[in-house]
């Protein structure tokens, strides 16, 4: 396969997650560092990784969109390496590139799993990719993180065929009366203030939503960590079933368009959490995947690296801004280090 331009490597860019109960505790304190975090919320969130044994589903995800990439490289004739590192868990970021560095890497492009403008989720992965070559020091390979993909067309249709498919566990009675709920990782507001994130998941929903034919939607959050005298987005998913419920409605789908894996705060937030909100209300609940694997999505990665080495067309279904290959210095900055999420 030939060299794909100025790069030699791809690198797969994640947060990470525990993969046994012994790990728990030590990627939780490596999440939370630097922010003065109560003992009792470390405990109440490591009591989530123990309901399924401590392993996140999301290293295995991303080994699994690894070996789906691998061979939609080698299909396309891309003739780039893959690499993965995280933020917060083995294998560890600044590991990678050390690996990386030791096997000639000089310059790779980055895909990170997050969909969205923000500072969590784009400017402190680009922050970790810095402090990650730094300490490599001089053999560090260069990194390039790729653009934002919140309304590009593979990774609506990955989002809207899950949303059909969900529609399809009800009757077509149900179907037809069903809320569709949209949710995302809440931050707060201030956060959210400096960047594009609000603006960027609407307009996500709103061509989800387009695909699947339906008109009414609502966008929640879910997964708040701050203190609850710091205001963050809202309403919260169970505030939101709530709602629904009061008004007499009996079924929601809930698209969980703001992850693009199916991880601890997908299977702990929402499928145990929010469940037991719905199924209290006597409100069937039918949570719609991720991204995942989905061949769209997997193309669109594929895309997006064409995008960077070959100048291929930029694909966008939307208007809100996001799809600078370079981020400005400035961008998506960050409230007070404790106010940041996990």
């Amino acid at each position: 396969m030939a060299r794909a331009g100025p790069y030699d490597a791809f690198l797969l860019l994640s947060f990470g997650g525990p993969e046994g109960k012994d790990d728990v505790v030590p990627f939780l304190e490596r999440v939370l560092r630097g922010r003065n975090v109560p003992v009792e919320r470390l405990r109440e969130v490591a009591h989530h990784y123990d309901l399924f044994g401590g392993v996140s589903p999301l290293n295995a995800q991303n080994r699994a969109l690894i070996a789906a990439l691998e061979a939609e490289f080698g299909r396309a004739g891309l003739g780039l390496p893959i690499y993965w590192g995280n933020r917060n868990w083995h294998p560890l970021l600044e590991d990678t590139l050390g690996r990386m560095a030791d096997d000639g890497v000089r310059r790779a492009v980055a895909f990170v799993t997050s969909a969205y403008s923000s500072y969590s989720g784009c400017r402190q992965y680009r922050e970790d990719i810095e402090r990650a070559r730094a300490a490599q020091g001089a053999s560090a390979p260069a990194v390039d993180k790729l653009r934002s993909f919140h309304d590009h067309p593979g990774f609506v249709e990955a989002n809207a065929e899950a949303c059909r498919r969900a529609f399809g566990e009800l009757a077509e009675a149900e179907r037809r009366s069903a809320a569709l709920v949209f949710t995302a990782h809440s931050i707060p507001t201030a956060m959210a203030a400096g960047s594009r994130y609000e603006a960027q998941l609407r307009e996500t929903a709103a061509l989800v939503a387009e695909a699947v034919g339906r008109r009414d939607w609502r966008l929640a959050y879910q997964s708040r960590s701050g203190p609850p005298s710091q205001p963050w987005l809202e309403p919260d998913i169970g505030a939101e079933i709530r709602a629904l419920g009061a008004s007499g409605v009996r079924q929601v789908v809930v698209s969980p368009i703001g992850f693009v894996s199916d991880h601890m705060e997908v299977v702990y937030d929402l499928d145990t959490e929010a469940r037991a909100v719905a199924e209290g209300l006597g409100i069937r609940m039918v949570r719609a995947s991720t991204a995942g694997t989905h061949p769209a999505f997997v193309a669109m990665v594929r895309e997006l690296v064409q995008e960077r080495v070959a100048g291929a067309p930029r694909r966008r279904l939307g208007q809100v801004p996001g799809a600078e290959d370079e981020c400005a210095a400035d961008c998506c900055p960050g409230p007070p280090t404790a106010a940041r999420r996990p």
